[in-house]
């Protein structure tokens, strides 16, 4: 049984949302493996082909303060990053173990592979719920929708059995 190196909440914490893929930055990768980024990029260059553009791509100048505005650092921290740093899907990340041999680096790829699998299985889960909810939220309607069809008729047509009240002259 494998211990966890990093906590399960701050690994689901660097996933970002980047043109519909969830992706993790090269920085903070890099932090997660115990390896400064320079190195993390590094490997990547001489393993390119390995790193087609759905596993790893670069923010553009609008995503990049996106995340900027995302992420909770100092400012000295975002004023550091002067080139738009390069994000990882799922599959990227699980390529980088193939690059990054340190018994650190596996174990954290494990855990980050594991998360993201954690995250579709909640998505899954979700979304059969937000069915459910909906369908119920349907038949509820339709028969709401009857009761105050019915309230209303009762309300609209006076009843022809009324006696009416009072004396009479």
């Amino acid at each position: 049984m494998s211990t966890n190196v990093v906590p399960i909440e701050v690994i689901e914490s660097k996933i970002f949302v980047f043109r519909g893929k969830k992706v993790m930055v090269d920085r903070d990768l890099a932090k997660l493996y115990g390896v400064l980024t320079k190195v993390l990029n590094q490997a990547v260059r001489r393993n390119q082909t390995r790193f087609p553009e759905d596993f790893m791509f670069q923010l553009t100048k609008h995503e990049m303060e996106v995340w900027k505005s995302q992420i909770v650092t100092s400012n000295s921290e975002k004023m550091g990053i002067r080139k738009a740093p390069f994000v990882f899907t799922e599959q990227g990340v699980a390529m980088l173990s193939s690059v990054l041999n340190s018994d650190r680096a596996i174990q954290v790829n494990i855990q980050i592979m594991r998360t993201f699998t954690r995250m579709r299985e909640m998505l899954t889960e979700n979304e059969e719920l937000r069915r459910k909810i909906e369908l119920l939220e349907k038949q509820y309607d339709e028969k709401f929708v009857m009761v105050f069809d019915a309230i209303r008729r009762l309300i609209d047509e006076p009843s022809k059995d009324e006696k009416e009240i009072g004396f009479k002259y």
